[in-house]
C-alpha cells in the first residue's frame, strides 16, 4: 500500500520533532563524524584496504589541500614529515601532484586532514561535548529538564578577532604558495629570523615540522578560530532549537 501524502507529511514532523528535542546530540554525531573520519583514512590504508583510505581522501580534498608536508602521519617514524623526506619518494614540487601523495608502508600515512584542518575543525565537535556538559550540569542544578547551557554569544567583533590571525597566517601561506612554494618567505621565514635576531633553533623557522613557527601558528590560529566559531555560533544554534517554555524562563 502506497503512503499518503498525509502520512509522508506525519513523518516528517515526527522526525524535525526528533530531531529538535535530540538536536544538540545529532548535531554532534554529525559532526564528530566530520571531524574523525579523515583519521580513518590513514587506519584503512594501515590495514590493507586502500580503496576505502582512498575514498576518504578524495571526498576530503574538496575541503582541505592535503599537501603532506602539512599533514599529521600515523604508523610511521614520524608524525610530519618535510617537503625534501616527501620529495625523496615523491619526486613532484606541483601542488596538485603532491597533495596526492598518501604515504607509504615505510612513512605511515597521512591523515586526509591538514594540521590546520585539525585545529579548525576538532573544537567544533568539541563544543558540542562541552555545551552538552553544561545543559546536563544546568538540568541537574535547576531540576527543570528543559534546561539549556545558559551560553551567552560573544560579540560579532570579538568574533571577528578570532578570524583576523587565521586570515593573516593563511593568507601569507597563500600568497607564498603561488609565487614561490617550496622556497618562499613562509617557507625559511627568514624576516622572522631577523626579527628575533635567531634566537630560536633553525628548525623553528624553516618548514612546517611539529614545533616549528609555522606548525604553532596554524595550531594556534585554528584553535582560536575554531572556539571563536562554537562561542558566537552556538548560543544561537540553541536559541533555535530551545522549545518556546524554555526561552521564556519558564
Amino acid at each position: 500500500m502506497e503512503q499518503t501524502a498525509i502520512d509522508r507529511v506525519f513523518n516528517a514532523e515526527k522526525i524535525s520533532g526528533w530531531i529538535q528535542r535530540h538536536w544538540l546530540w545529532f548535531f554532534g554525531a554529525v559532526v564528530g563524524a566530520w571531524v574523525l573520519l579523515p583519521w580513518l583514512a590513514p587506519v584503512l590504508m594501515w590495514l590493507g584496504f586502500p580503496a576505502g583510505g582512498e575514498a576518504i581522501y578524495r571526498g576530503y580534498t574538496v575541503f582541505c589541500h592535503q599537501l603532506p608536508e602539512r599533514s599529521y602521519f600515523l604508523f610511521g617514524p614520524k608524525a610530519m614529515y618535510s617537503f625534501g623526506d616527501i620529495n625523496r619518494v615523491w619526486q613532484y614540487n606541483n601542488i596538485l601532484e603532491l597533495r596526492k601523495f598518501t604515504g607509504t608502508p615505510e612513512m605511515g600515512y597521512k591523515v586526509a586532514w591538514s594540521d590546520r584542518m585539525v585545529s579548525f575543525y576538532t573544537p567544533l565537535f568539541i563544543g558540542f561535548v562541552l555545551m552538552g556538559f553544561s545543559r546536563w550540569k544546568n538540568r541537574r542544578k535547576t531540576g527543570n529538564p528543559q534546561a539549556t547551557s545558559g551560553w551567552k554569544a560573544m560579540p560579532w567583533w570579538i568574533f571577528a578577532l578570532t578570524l583576523l590571525p587565521l586570515a593573516i597566517d593563511g593568507g601569507s601561506h597563500f600568497i607564498n604558495d603561488i609565487i614561490n612554494f617550496g622556497g618562499g618567505f613562509r617557507d625559511t621565514n627568514a624576516w622572522l629570523a631577523v626579527l628575533t635576531n635567531n634566537a630560536f633553533p633553525a628548525t623553528f623557522y624553516a618548514g612546517d615540522a611539529i614545533g616549528s613557527f609555522n606548525w604553532w601558528m596554524r595550531l594556534l590560529t585554528g584553535l582560536l578560530t575554531g572556539f571563536g566559531m562554537v562561542f558566537f555560533f552556538y548560543p544561537y544554534l540553541e536559541e533555535t532549537f530551545s522549545p518556546p517554555e524554555t526561552e521564556e524562563g519558564k
